[in-house]
């Protein structure tokens, strides 16, 4: 068999940074993986995520393979949108 070239692999990366309780939180998903945060921030992160997979589920996608444009479509279906928009 010859070799195809590198394995595309996509994750995304969620960091929470407003935790204040001293908990440790860390969720690993499907192809996203989940740091810190309060226990609202770090909820919304999962949901977020769930949801942004079930968008590629729905559109028979994997994460590594949608573009740039495509992604922020998705993103913004499930009101992920950057801290300063907010």
């Amino acid at each position: 068999m010859a070799n195809k070239g590198p394995v595309k692999k996509a994750v995304l990366l969620g960091l929470g940074l407003d935790n204040k309780d001293g908990h440790i939180r860390y969720t690993r998903g499907k192809n996203f993986h989940l740091f810190g945060g309060s226990q609202e921030t770090h909820e919304e992160m999962q949901e977020k995520a769930i949801k942004i997979n079930e968008h590629l589920d729905k559109r028979g996608q994997r994460l590594e393979d949608v573009t740039p444009k495509e992604f922020r479509e998705i993103a913004r279906q499930v009101d992920l949108k950057p801290r300063d928009e907010k």
